[in-house]
């Protein structure tokens, strides 16, 4: 056997670099959980051992202590100075980590933020060496900057939890902190909003609380509580628009007519039990969607899609980009979810309004023009500061806002599809690069908020 495999090898020198590479790549492994082991040990014999940049809590019991895993040292400063010291524990990390669905095992305990990490919490590492009753704090709190920094480094730290610790994830004890991303003062009232949506609602309670419309030629006005959701439908309308949009190779003019013809006063979707796929199944009313698309400077070909019972609509867009406005195109949730706004603004907040406030009142011609008064109203006398980082908040400020227990929000990590979580893992962080590429060229149009 020795004599033919050494013949096999020096015949076929590819795979016994192969096979020695495999052989080399164990050794490192085991030689770097020896280490991962010696540091948990050592650790576990006196805070002396702990990482430096820690700032550990006095609470000795684990399932009273939690640690909050905090992005920068400027943001790590202010929560180690906001924290309770009694069962809150700091740990600042720099920068990103490694992406360990990639890197070797023993490239990946080499790595000084990720061998922090794991001192810190005391489990150890890997299928042999990790043990739950170790872990130092039942509460593991990822907090990260609200952008999309923030949101890469919480990504990286969710791979190594899930890849390496999936014990911690699955017993519930990752969680994500939600630190407020915009404060409002007005006077010497002060007041922090979790997000955009949040913030809008906020807005516009205070903009209609003494602020009535009526619209021109209707009985009864429109006023406070029911006036402020109204306006909240705009919103969002707004931002189903501009998805919707997206789909459309940006023409913004070509929404529009579809909205008008399908949802509109006159629209195809008030008449009794009609749906949006029913539309789509009958070629006469595609006809009339055609006729209204023709008219508007567009041209036009109706085809029908016998596979499926369906018809489709050919066009080419303002920037000259052909296109095909089928079912597959109104299945999108942000072209139903506009659709469906279109129809019930047209019905129950449609111009012009006569708006009323501290007894004067103004004509206002559209919908927009309304949510635009209503906006300028709501920010005079305010403050509004948007928060790019946790660093910009002091200690007190970071206290109140994200790490009281009495008042902070907790987002906790579940896998609720093992499968398609594992799936997700391996097509966004793995080597392979094309699955990766297809899902961004599936899911690009659906990003909200992307930094270039």
């Amino acid at each position: 056997m020795n004599d033919r495999l050494t013949e096999f090898f020096e015949q076929n020198p590819p795979v016994a670099r192969k096979i020695v590479g495999k052989a080399l790549d164990a050794a490192r492994a085991r030689e770097a959980a020896r280490k991962a082991r010696e540091i948990v040990r050592k650790g576990a014999m006196g805070s002396s051992m702990l990482p430096g940049k820690l700032a550990d809590c006095q609470e000795r019991d684990p399932s009273l202590s939690e640690i909050y895993i905090v992005e920068g040292d400027s943001a790590g400063g202010s929560a180690k100075q906001g924290r309770d010291r009694k069962n809150q524990a700091i740990l600042p990390l720099k920068g990103k980590i490694l992406n360990v669905e990639k890197a070797r095992f023993d490239k990946m305990l080499g790595h000084s933020e990720i061998k922090s990490l794991i001192t810190a919490l005391g489990t150890g590492i890997g299928k042999d060496d990790f043990d739950i009753t170790k872990l130092r704090y039942h509460k593991i709190i990822l907090m990260t900057d609200a952008d999309v920094d923030g949101s890469h480094i919480r990504t990286l730290l969710l791979t190594f939890f899930y890849r390496q610790m999936p014990e911690l994830v699955e017993r519930g004890h990752v969680y994500i902190a939600q630190p407020p991303l915009f404060k409002v003062k007005r006077g010497k009232k002060e007041e922090y909003i979790k997000d955009e949506g949040s913030m809008i609602r906020y807005l516009m309670r205070q903009a209609t609380s003494d602020m009535n419309v009526k619209p021109v030629g209707a009985k009864d006005a429109i006023e406070g509580r029911e006036l402020a959701k109204s306006l909240e439908k705009m919103v969002d309308f707004k931002r189903y628009c501009e998805r919707a949009t997206r789909r459309l190779s940006g023409d913004g003019n070509l929404l529009d007519v579809l909205l008008e013809v399908l949802a509109g006063q006159k629209g195809l979707l008030r008449k009794e039990g009609l749906t949006l796929r029913k539309v789509f199944q009958d070629g006469d009313l595609m006809q009339k969607v055609d006729n209204a698309i023709n008219k508007a400077g567009y041209e036009t070909e109706l085809t029908p899609d016998e596979e499926h019972g369906l018809w489709e609509i050919e066009t080419m867009t303002r920037a000259g980009v052909n296109i095909a406005i089928d079912w597959n195109f109104a299945s999108y949730v942000e072209f139903q979810k506009a659709v469906e706004l279109f129809k019930s603004l047209e019905e129950n907040l449609s111009g012009p309004f006569v708006s009323g406030e501290n007894g004067m009142s103004e004509e206002v011609p559209t919908r927009e023009a309304l949510l635009e008064k209503v906006l300028t109203a709501a920010k005079k006398d305010l403050t509004i500061q948007r928060y790019k980082g946790l660093g910009e908040m002091n200690p007190e400020q970071l206290w109140e806002t994200t790490m009281n227990p009495d008042k902070r929000t907790l987002l906790e990590v579940r896998i609720d599809d093992a499968v398609e979580t594992d799936e997700i893992f391996t097509v966004l962080m793995g080597d392979a690069v094309e699955p990766r590429r297809k899902f961004i060229e599936d899911n690009a149009l659906d990003v909200r908020n992307l930094d270039v």
